[in-house]
């Protein structure tokens, strides 16, 4: 009887999602890890995003530019330590160092005279932590499941992201006001601890159910080795990595703008005021990436192909920009923050990792973080300046920026189109091999 309740439900999951059934306990593990460490993540996001409404745009683009040198700087650091550290380990210490450092935050509020100080400092580590763990945990991702298996089941995986962004910004906009936004960081905390178990159940499901104990050899039980420079010397000079690398300079450049303008408009309310806006926002946005993460990413993807799940976001963002041109309000803007980001992440975002599945194990520790980390907050430094130059110093308004953003946007479209045409031949040429 447990066996055939089973195999219903893992028919039932693959008529929804065309998810295989050896596949189906690893992908609802997955899908549970990734929404524990999205919900603690933004338990975070409006704490810090409601402190940036305090500050001019050149004093958030200077911490900008001073977080593309922590984060260069981390990612250097993460280098070294998967060339020395078995991989086994590499995932967890790095979720409980994160863990660690925000109940430091919590306790350095009661001890430090300067707020400001801590405010800025935090809002920096959290631009580092939000990158970071989503590229790791990808990483791991790419790293657990076969180049078949990512196409089917990644899409759902993303799903467990909208799930944790219902659960975890519902926090802050229903209890900022009574908790204080300080002691979300501890329930943060918590999270990111508990996550840890998962990681080592996920090792044991790829060997056992995935059948992928040998996608790179001696994985989990070796060392990487090698220096901890090699993920730049590999993106610099792999052309597909460097694609990447503009796909996602280019989506920085948007999602700057956007969230400038967004800062802007909300400088009138109070910070506990904009925490629970900002967290209403990011539930919507979980909405949309749910229905689009679980039940559309995978079927565009196997039947469009990867051009058309790369170029679809950035086109209708472009459109988006030209709507908010002509109408320049918070109420517009709101709403194409809520459709970016849902998007981003219910269909691009899944559709990139994917792409990660064509480099070699060493690329995917390595080189994914400059990629990811580096290459993002150094776009950040760059548009967060530019915006300051377009704003603060030619005064230009909303719409002007927004047909800006909207030609980037188109730009953006292009490079997708082009990527993705790289994956699918990869990928055919695989097949024929």
């Amino acid at each position: 009887m447990k066996n055939n309740g089973n195999g219903v439900f893992a028919k039932a999951a693959k008529a929804l999602s065309a998810v295989e059934a050896n596949e189906l306990k690893a992908t609802i593990v997955s899908t549970l890890f990734l929404f524990v460490l999205m919900g603690s993540y933004y338990i975070l996001r409006p704490v810090r995003d409601s402190m940036a409404s305090d500050w001019s745009d050149t004093e958030v683009a200077f911490l900008w530019n001073i977080n593309a040198f922590v984060s260069a700087a981390i990612v250097g650091v993460y280098g070294h330590a998967v060339s020395r550290t078995r991989l086994r380990n590499v995932v967890p210490m790095m979720y409980g160092f994160f863990a660690l450092t925000f109940v430091g935050f919590y306790l350095g509020i009661g001890l430090v005279s300067d707020r400001v100080l801590v405010d800025k400092a935090f809002y920096l580590w959290v631009s580092v932590f939000a990158l970071f763990h989503v590229s790791v945990f990808w990483t791991f991702m790419a790293d657990t499941f076969n180049k078949g298996q990512a196409r089917r089941v990644f899409g759902i995986i993303a799903a467990g992201a909208s799930a944790g962004t219902l659960v975890g910004p519902a926090i802050p906009a229903l209890f900022a006001g009574k908790l204080g936004t300080d002691t979300l960081m501890l329930v943060a905390s918590i999270g990111l601890v508990s996550v840890i178990p998962l990681v080592f159940y996920l090792y044991h499901l790829k060997a056992v159910e995935l059948g992928n104990a040998d996608l790179a050899a001696d994985t989990t039980e070796a060392q990487i080795g090698g220096n901890w420079w090699q993920g730049f010397q590999s993106f610099v000079t792999n052309p597909y990595l460097l694609g990447i690398g503009a796909f996602i300079l280019l989506y920085v450049f948007i999602n700057s703008f956007v969230y400038f303008e967004q800062k802007n408009l909300l400088a009138e309310f109070t910070r506990d005021q904009r925490t629970q806006i900002l967290g209403g926002v990011d539930w919507m946005v979980s909405i949309l990436t749910f229905g689009l993460a679980f039940f559309l990413t995978g079927r565009i993807v196997s039947k469009l192909g990867m051009p058309f799940a790369l170029a679809l976001m950035p086109l209708l963002v472009a459109l988006g920009l030209l709507v908010l041109a002509f109408a320049p309000t918070i109420t517009v803007l709101l709403a194409l923050q809520v459709f970016r980001r849902g998007g981003n992440y219910g269909l691009t975002r899944p559709a990139r990792e994917m792409l990660y599945t064509h480099v070699s194990q060493e690329e995917r520790f390595k080189a994914k973080p400059v990629v990811d980390i580096v290459v993002y907050r150094g776009g950040d430094a760059i548009s967060g300046s530019l915006f300051a130059l377009l704003t603060d110093g030619l005064g230009l308004g909303l719409a002007a920026v927004a047909v800006v953003g909207s030609a980037i946007a188109a730009t953006w479209a292009w490079i997708g189109v082009r990527l993705g045409r790289v994956f699918d031949s990869k990928t055919a040429g695989e097949n024929h091999e």
